[in-house]
């Protein structure tokens, strides 16, 4: 994969305004509510949200798998507002790369896995398929069950070669939708090492997770609620050096600075656990700016 990548003048992922409607019969569901975005190329981000954020529309909407309903969507160059059916499908094919949590949406059982690695190079036309379908194996560990099929392997086996085969064709964006929600702890660090390893070679990517020891050890990780985000943490550069080290308890520390996210229209998101704590007898406060800070309070205190 070559070392790391340039920084590009332009963003892997920019999302602007981005609305998504369900409509039924009896109603419409507001999954994304102008959600605003920018992921530059070669970053490694985590989202994170509650089940109904709106994390696995987004997610999809990036994979080419949904359109969306308003706002601004361009993924590496790409505006998937504007795009034909045909040009689609060569986007899904080119640009993204998805890992599932469900391994079956990544493995034919009846294939090898240096097979199920070469399968999408055949779709594109790719040459020296199976050479290249080989090197992938051995970035992810695999080369050694190379010709095992998916009863032969284990869940976090199959996960590491699902990786493979989402960079079968070289995607500048891989995306992976709860990667380690299957696997136990020690295959959980070692799928997050194979991402930290494709990283540091300059390969963008954009990782769903409620695994918390995950999510506590990338650089930034983006929270979504009710469609918009909310917040962004980012690792504190004392951790940053520790990102390899095995022993070390990440669920025990807070490894992160977390910020307030607020929109283009000058709105925040109060996190909720400070909600609470200031027990609004409706939905209004009061906010005032002393002393270089902006004081939020319930009425009446």
């Amino acid at each position: 994969m070559g070392n790391r990548l340039d920084n590009m003048a332009e963003a892997m992922i920019q999302a602007e305004g981005l609305v998504k409607i369900y409509k039924t019969k009896q109603t419409e569901v507001l999954a994304l509510q102008g959600l605003d975005l920018t992921v530059e190329t070669g970053e490694l981000t985590a989202l994170i949200g509650n089940s109904g954020s709106g994390k696995s529309t987004f997610l999809n909407m990036i994979g080419g798998l949904d359109r969306p309903s308003a706002g601004s969507l361009i993924v590496g160059g790409k505006n998937l507002f504007t795009m034909t059916d045909e040009e689609l499908v060569r986007y899904k094919r080119d640009t993204v790369g998805f890992v599932w949590q469900n391994n079956a949406r990544n493995l034919f059982p009846y294939l090898s896995a240096v097979e199920n690695v070469m399968l999408p190079m055949n779709l594109s036309g790719a040459q020296h398929k199976r050479q290249k379908a080989l090197e992938l194996l051995e970035l992810v560990g695999m080369s050694h069950r190379k010709n095992s099929r998916l009863n032969m392997l284990s869940g976090g086996e199959q996960q590491r070669i699902a990786i493979a085969i989402a960079l079968a064709n070289s995607p500048k964006l891989l995306l992976a939708d709860e990667p380690t929600g299957s696997v136990d702890t020690k295959t959980a660090n070692m799928i997050f090492e194979i991402f930290s390893r494709l990283h540091d070679m300059g390969q963008t990517i954009l990782i769903v997770t409620h695994d918390v020891a995950l999510s506590k050890k990338v650089q930034r990780v983006v929270a979504i609620r009710d469609g918009k985000i909310s917040s962004e943490r980012v690792l504190k550069e004392k951790y940053a050096e520790r990102l390899k080290e095995a022993t070390f308890d990440w669920t025990g520390e807070e490894t992160q600075e977390e910020y307030v996210i607020v929109d283009k229209a000058g709105r925040v998101q109060i996190p909720r656990d400070m909600l609470d704590q200031l027990k609004l007898p409706g939905n209004k406060v009061l906010v005032e700016y002393q002393d270089g800070k902006v004081i939020i309070t319930s009425p009446g205190k």
